[in-house]
């Protein structure tokens, strides 16, 4: 029987994470995919977390949006949407100064939201030089606010305040609602109003208790409106970001997987032959697959540029869903022709497992049997080709974000989501993050266009403990096969109704209970099992979904009927908050 506080091997040197927390391979990551399997991947390579201040955005040709960040919860969601339009977007610090934003070549400017008000003292402003004409300018509630303000107006607290639905009564003539009838209904979470409009602007836009909803001085470029464009609750949304940025602005939208690829291939290609060239080294590259999209469409990407040079390595440590170990290996090792290394640790992690049922030493001892079997790989790389140059991460633009706080300084933290980084000192080769500056929807795109299998490039997120953390109690051989068997008819009959790619994440629990049923003529003593199907953005918050009922009977039967030792189902219906999408 192992102990719940059980030690765990240490490694030396250890960092801090992100967080200030002292760093070790079984500290907590909550995020889905990949970004566990890269803390234990940084920590087997006794590398430290990568440091994620923005450096140079990709080189983009026609059109770059960006988001000044006054610490808005939506800031990322507009940065989102701005991309929808097929044009590139970058969400920079608030106070980001006007000739940085010109060397970065940017077309236009929005300003998000705040939980401030622009009267309070020290409230986030702007480089002043914003306001200039040089650069096209949208501000968005909070920013609009703050136009008004900074130029002249007038913005006090509004005796109504409108949060919700609303509808907007707009000027046709105005250019940044070409196209939209003069009723549009929109999204406003407000409790300041503009009261006095600055010199030189007029309304474009009004409700009945905000006269001012919209407002424009067109001679400078200057846009304001107090609803939000980017939430689905404003449907011509989308129609008014186009306006402002590609009709105002001019940006072209020339942000496309294929024009991602092609230059992201090139940059990685010349930095791998540079550092070749300059070290007399092979440039060597590996990439850790943990059978997600993330890691999979970069160590795609990183195949394309430097072909064989690149090796991939995937522990298999006997806690993945049915099937997906052969599918990373045909579609990587057979369709791609890819060097794939699958080590079998299946054995090694269930002995490891044997009587643990605390589920954050679960964590623990896969993170650092993790750690262990990478580094005995590694280092027989290392033996064979006689170093390790590059080191390829799934890191995505939110890990961006959310790892370099000087970009946040303005927000009020809604939740931690990521917890990656800050590890040991000695960084032994160069990180290739290909993904850097894309979103999880961006990314399978990218996946898409690369080739690869529709099951992996939109497979949902899975975490990287895998079904050990979906086995409440101890984990054994017997019980993963029980679990795997009953999360394959989950998925199956969910895609076979359709849903698949409606949910975020659907899946089975085997629970620690045990009920009494009747099967045949006999009473039985068996496991319950119990399904989990959640519908979420980004996982940071989650509903549970109301799946037919004649899907989950279809459910219930087939895994009663089809799985040995298990008699009951049953389905939770708890959202997040309270409850967490996984149940450890």
């Amino acid at each position: 029987m192992v102990e719940p506080d059980e030690p765990v091997a240490p490694i030396t040197r250890r960092g801090v994470t992100v967080h200030g927390e002292p760093a070790n391979a079984g500290h907590r990551v909550l995020a889905p995919d990949d970004a566990e399997v890269e803390a234990y991947l940084e920590t087997a390579l006794h590398a430290p977390g990568p440091d994620r201040s923005r450096g140079e955005a990709p080189a983009i040709e026609h059109g770059v949006v960006a988001i000044l960040d006054f610490g808005s919860q939506f800031a990322q969601l507009i940065a989102r949407r701005v991309r929808e339009l097929n044009v590139y977007s970058e969400l920079l610090p608030h106070d980001t100064p006007l000739a940085e934003l010109e060397r970065r070549g940017v077309n236009a400017v929005i300003l998000s939201g705040s939980p401030n008000s622009v009267y309070d003292d020290g409230a986030p402003k702007p480089d002043p030089a914003i306001w200039s004409g040089r650069l096209p300018v949208l501000g968005i509630c909070y920013g609009a606010q703050l136009m008004a303000q900074e130029l002249g107006g007038d913005v006090l607290p509004t005796p109504k305040r409108e949060y919700g639905p609303a509808t907007v009564t707009i000027g046709t003539e105005d250019g940044l609602f070409a196209g939209l009838d003069a009723s549009q209904p929109v999204w406003m979470s407000h409790g300041d109003s503009i009261t006095r409009l600055p010199e030189g602007f007029r309304a474009t836009a009004q409700t009945d208790s905000t006269p001012y909803a919209g407002l424009a001085d067109p001679a400078r470029r200057l846009y304001g409106i107090q609803f939000h464009p980017e939430v689905a609750h404003t449907p011509r949304g989308r129609d008014v970001l186009r306006n402002f940025i590609v009709e105002i602005a001019g940006a072209r939208p020339s942000w496309t997987p294929a024009n991602f690829i092609e230059s992201t291939v090139a940059e990685i290609r010349a930095r791998v032959d540079d550092h070749a060239r300059a070290t007399g080294s092979d440039g060597s590259v590996i990439c850790a697959l943990s059978g997600g999209v993330d890691s999979a469409v970069a160590a795609a990407l990183v195949h394309r540029a430097v072909g064989d040079r690149l090796t991939c390595i995937y522990v298999d440590h006997g806690l993945m869903r049915k099937r997906e170990s052969e599918l990373l290996r045909a579609t990587f090792e057979e369709n791609l022709g890819m060097r794939l290394v699958m080590v079998d640790a299946r054995e090694r992690f269930v002995a490891r497992l044997a009587g643990v049922v605390d589920p954050e030493q679960k964590r623990k001892i896969i993170g650092d049997e993790f750690i262990r079997v990478f580094e005995e790989e590694a280092a027989r790389i290392t033996s064979e080709s006689g170093r390790i140059d590059f080191l390829t991460q799934g890191t995505l633009y939110p890990d961006v974000i959310e790892s370099a706080t000087a970009e946040t300084k303005a927000a009020q933290k809604i939740k931690t989501h990521h917890n990656v980084g800050g590890l040991p000192a000695d960084l032994r080769f160069q990180l290739i993050e290909p993904l850097r500056y894309l979103f999880k929807d961006e990314v399978r795109r990218v996946g898409v266009e690369l080739g690869l299998p529709e099951a992996m490039v939109h497979r949902q997120p899975f975490p990287g403990p895998g079904l050990a953390i979906r086995i409440i109690g101890e984990v054994t051989a017997e019980r993963l096969e029980t679990l795997r068997e009953a999360d394959w008819i989950v998925i199956d009959e969910i895609k076979a109704a359709g849903l698949y790619r409606t949910l975020w994440q659907s899946f089975a629990i085997l629970t620690p209970v045990r009920s009494v049923g009747v099967m045949g003529d006999g009473r039985t003593y068996a496991n319950v099992v119990a399904i989990r199907a959640v519908t979420s953005e980004d996982g940071m918050t989650a509903d549970w979904a109301k799946l037919p009922y004649e899907v989950l009977g279809r459910i219930s039967s087939r895994i009663v009927n089809e799985v040995p030792g298990v008699n009951r189902v049953v389905y939770d219906i708890s959202s997040k908050p309270p409850a967490t999408i996984e149940w450890e």
